[in-house]
């Protein structure tokens, strides 16, 4: 593996950029993109850049001058992402993304031609409500989570404000159903919130666990993949034992949570981290032309 060297960015966000330590990045630029934590994922940015990659990590909400929850984050901010790393010779770019991460990754992508990939880990086929206040401090009424131009783009609402499942025990927990209950109660609003990922024209890589407790990933990861139009470049990875927290070579496995129950186990997390880390490598080859 190479060494790496990181640098602290504080505009347009706080991030980190992270390259090999020799200066000798092989051309490909990946966007690196938190789950609802909205965190500077500053060790899978490494892990990239251990690679040969241009990684670069962001804080896409909760940051100065961002709205403090997942609530019509533009997705202009990811734009500028992609900008970045095309300053710094990037001549391939991915977009890599977890769970809400994965969302904002498949959106840009559509809305962006210039992302040549996209890698979505534990993603949804759908654009959801906000998760947390905007701008004004407010969480209710829903609204969505993102932006376009200004725009709010179409987007499924929860079901209810809050939701715990029957027989909960106070225990962490898993939210899955509150979301298939907001899919039915919602039908008529999924098709126009439906991600168009036959618009992109990125390969994409998507990789989810059947025992995903936080949202049906591995069927959203199946309607995404069907949505491609015949011969467009989609791959799928799964495990029917991984959770939400999917781990790739060289990560610790994920730190216990008395908030959330996300499935899986950290043996099978993990295998299927390594199941779709030689593809991840190969999609991100700057040798690849589509």
């Amino acid at each position: 593996m190479t060494a790496v060297v990181e640098h602290e960015l504080t505009t347009p966000w706080e991030a980190v950029l992270v390259e090999p330590a020799d200066g000798a990045a092989d051309g490909t630029g990946v966007l690196v993109l938190a789950g609802s934590s909205g965190r500077v994922d500053r060790h899978r940015a490494a892990r990239l850049a251990e690679q040969g990659h241009l990684a670069l990590a962001v804080r896409w909400f909760g940051g100065p001058g961002q709205p403090p929850g997942i609530c019509e984050v533009p997705l202009e901010t990811f734009v500028a992402g992609i900008d970045l790393l095309r300053s710094r010779g990037a001549q391939r770019v991915a977009l890599l993304g977890w769970s809400k991460g994965a969302e904002a990754a498949l959106l840009t992508a559509v809305h962006d031609p210039r992302v040549d990939a996209v890698i979505a880990l534990a993603p949804t086929s759908l654009a959801w409500c906000n998760v947390g206040p905007g701008h004004d401090g407010q969480d209710r009424p829903w609204r969505s989570s993102w932006t376009w131009r200004g725009e709010p783009l179409p987007f499924v609402p929860m079901h209810g404000d809050t939701w715990e499942p029957e027989g909960h025990d106070g225990g962490p927990v898993a939210i899955r159903g509150w979301y298939e209950l907001s899919e039915r109660t919602h039908a008529g609003r999924l098709a126009a919130a439906t991600i168009p990922v036959e618009r992109a024209a990125a390969e994409i890589l998507l990789v989810a666990g059947g025992d995903d407790r936080m949202w049906p990933s591995l069927r959203y990861a199946e309607q995404l993949a069907a949505r491609r139009a015949a011969g467009a470049p989609v791959r799928l990875v799964t495990h029917p034992d991984a959770g939400h927290r999917i781990r790739f070579p060289g990560e610790d496995p994920a730190a216990p949570s008395s908030v959330f129950a996300y499935g899986g186990s950290d043996r099978a997390d993990a295998e299927l981290g390594a199941a779709a880390w030689p593809l991840l490598l190969d999609l991100l080859d700057p040798r690849r032309t589509g």
